[in-house]
């Protein structure tokens, strides 16, 4: 890549990110354009050559941060070895331990969900199709986690591993919207909690 490629890479991942604290901040609709490239300390004329309009600079933004955060995911598992519990337990600790970081922009998630039900027609089917895009991915994630346990003896053979995926994953997105709107409330040492009595089932141990 040719040194203005790269250049027009790193601007454009300075956009999403100003765009994505002032999304977090304002809101869809109480965001403009020139709030963004003041941020991103650009003129409002180079926005647009980048993002044609603010719903394309917001799905733009929904974008990049859910491939960021399932792209962390997918490295930190990768890096680690050891059993298909362990990891399970890796990839449910790493979400909670980057709950602090993801705070600023959890606003901006339910900005997501939110415009995914009311926005354009355009920008909800972008969104939606997205969304499915990233949940698939993730409870395929976790689904293989739980298929390797099963091949290594650790858990139960006759388990249904989407489902499982599918509940897990559930239950971490819900975790992390209640500590959103209860500040008190504190989801690692909830996850902590209850991972071990869903480990033991899926072991087929439930003394």
């Amino acid at each position: 890549m040719g040194s203005r490629e790269e250049q027009k890479k790193e601007k454009r991942e300075r956009i999403l990110a100003a765009a994505a604290d002032v999304f977090g901040k304002r809101g869809f609709n109480g965001t403009v354009m020139a709030d963004i490239a003041a941020a991103a300390n650009i003129g409002k004329g180079t926005l647009y050559e980048y993002f044609d309009s603010k719903e394309a600079l917001f799905f733009g933004v929904f974008e990049w941060l859910s491939n960021v955060m399932t792209q962390r995911a997918r490295v930190s598992l990768g890096a680690l070895t050891g059993s298909a519990k362990e990891r399970l337990i890796a990839l449910g600790e790493s979400l909670f331990e980057d709950w602090a970081e993801m705070k600023m922009f959890f606003s901006l998630v339910m900005e997501f969900w939110a415009a995914s039900a009311s926005g354009s027609p355009k920008l909800r089917e972008r969104l939606k199709d997205h969304f499915h895009t990233v949940y698939s991915a993730f409870r395929g994630l976790v689904s293989q986690l739980i298929g390797e346990g099963i091949e290594r003896g650790e858990f139960q053979p006759d388990i249904n591993t989407e489902a499982v995926a599918s509940v897990l994953v559930g239950a971490w997105d819900a975790l992390l919207l209640q500590a959103w709107f209860d500040p008190d409330f504190d989801p690692e040492r909830t996850f902590k909690g209850f991972f071990p009595v869903l480990l033991r089932g899926l072991s087929g141990n439930v003394s």
